[in-house]
């Protein structure tokens, strides 16, 4: 038996003996406490979000070159109408500015600007028909309680036999549960280093720590970036209250809301990681204007949270306690794309998957949320760039697809070599790739010229051509 399998077995054997003794006693098992950490203790800080629950904060501010930089950056139109069905369908929108005009107008002109109204579907059918916008990303999206997704086009005209059928009067309509209109302009720039309104938020998720961002810490606060990057409650160095309410997602996000009220500047991106993006989500509802931008890796798709009632975790915290080797053993194997002594090395040295087992069961069974929906992640107007590692266990391609399907302004990015702790495997990737994300900017196009319209007495017939202005000779040659 080799060294490594000693090892294994020792620790599982120490496991085991603990979670007993635990079902004994009646006593917790492994109750966390801070860890001790071999990184200098500049650019940590420990806040209290309420009275004993702290949380630790990395918070890096870099010494920036006095540059001052243009802010142009692009408008984007995010215009939308979510319909939500009574049998769980979702149909989405994108318009255009005649659809988003004939919307104003079929809703007696009650809209505002980034306003959530609900109405009536048929009545807006019976006041104009469904608008096709070409330069949109998608049409219209159809979605079911099971994920699967259509995409049609909204526009298409209805034939000879279709339109005198939908002028009879039907006998019944199926009525939308409720409808979204989105109408808002979003101003996006590119965020660099040397702009002193830009932090990047760095969020973890379920068994991970601050410390697993380390790479991504590192590098943009080399570029000039602010970083910010907490603990959970309960992981790496924060506190870890022995109540299972203080681990819902409610009070996660709290947390989080705290934090960032605490950190945030005029322009913020959110990078969150698995649990941690459900936590983002959050967050650019609750502050629509300061953020800017968002990236999600490996989070999954937009489907509420609930818990799994067939779950391990929720089997008694000293059962758990007693399978802990084998719940790290099972995290290597479907949280890397390869599990050899670096993958190993990486665990141990960013602090991934170190919570005790009462913290972990105590998560896993706070998972709910049933706003974060389809329509809540639908309603979102930022930028997201989806990052995916192709060799994930945890979460499938296909829910970051439907997510991006979902969103607004979505780019999906799949990793050949990573799985879900893409950014300890593919740091330097990883890095690049939310780096051009940053910095990337749409391109406004400038409006059309307006051409001059000809007088009345220019447009008349006139014998001698000589005498006409010039500017009504390109208008007369379109008209032939």
């Amino acid at each position: 038996m080799g060294r490594g399998a000693t090892g294994r077995l020792a620790a599982m054997l120490t496991s085991f003996i603990e979670g007993l003794l635990c079902c004994l006693t009646s006593k917790p098992a492994n109750t966390v406490v801070p860890v001790e950490t071999s990184e200098p203790a500049d650019g940590y800080e420990f806040v209290e979000v309420k009275p004993g629950r702290v949380l630790r904060v990395r918070h890096i501010i870099p010494d920036r070159p006095a540059v001052e930089e243009p802010l142009l950056g692009g408008i984007v139109s995010c215009k939308r109408k979510i319909t939500v069905y009574r049998n769980g369908q979702l149909f989405i929108e994108n318009l255009g500015e005649r659809a988003s005009a004939e919307l104003k107008t079929c809703q007696n002109g009650e809209t505002e600007p980034n306003s959530t109204v609900e109405v009536e579907l048929t009545d807006c059918r019976n006041s104009s028909p469904p608008v096709s916008i070409p330069e949109a990303r998608s049409d219209s999206v159809t979605a079911g309680n099971n994920g699967a997704s259509e995409t049609g086009s909204a526009g298409e005209a209805p034939a000879a036999g279709q339109a005198e059928q939908s002028q009879q009067p039907r006998k019944r309509r199926r009525k939308p549960k409720r409808t979204v209109v989105i109408d808002c302009e979003r101003r996006i720039a590119a965020c660099k280093g040397t702009h002193s309104d830009v932090a990047l938020f760095f969020i973890h998720g379920v068994g991970g720590s601050l410390d697993i961002w380390g790479s991504q810490l590192d590098f943009f606060s080399r570029l000039g970036y602010e970083v910010i990057a907490p603990d959970l409650a309960g992981h790496g160095a924060s506190s870890s209250p022995h109540i299972a309410a203080a681990y819902t997602f409610y009070a996660l996000a709290e947390d989080m809301r705290l934090i960032f009220k605490r950190y945030a500047k005029k322009r913020n991106i959110l990078i969150g990681h698995s649990y941690g993006v459900s936590f983002c989500t959050f967050l650019a509802h609750e502050f629509p204007d300061q953020i800017h931008k968002m990236v999600m890796i490996n989070g999954g798709g937009p489907t509420a949270l609930e818990p799994s009632l067939c779950s391990i975790f929720n089997l008694p915290t000293c059962v758990l306690h007693c399978l802990s080797p084998l719940l790290a053993w099972s995290f290597l194997k479907a949280g890397f794309a390869r599990q050899g002594s670096r993958e190993k090395q990486l665990l141990k040295e960013y602090n991934a998957f170190n919570v005790s087992s009462f913290v972990l069961r105590a998560m896993m069974s706070g998972q709910y949320w049933p706003e974060g929906d389809e329509v809540y992640h639908a309603e979102l107007t930022v930028p997201v760039l989806l990052v995916h590692g192709m060799h994930d266990k945890f979460v499938p391609v296909e829910e970051d697809q439907r997510m991006a399907e979902i969103l607004l302004m979505a780019f999906l990015k799949v990793l050949e070599d990573g799985s879900h702790m893409v950014m300890l495997e593919c740091p330097e990737t990883v890095n690049t790739l939310l780096h051009e994300f940053f910095l990337w900017e749409p391109v406004t196009l400038p409006p059309p010229k307006k051409e001059p319209k000809a007088r009345p007495e220019t447009a008349k017939p006139q014998t001698d051509n000589t005498s006409e202005p010039a500017t009504v000779r390109p208008a007369t040659a379109r008209q032939t």
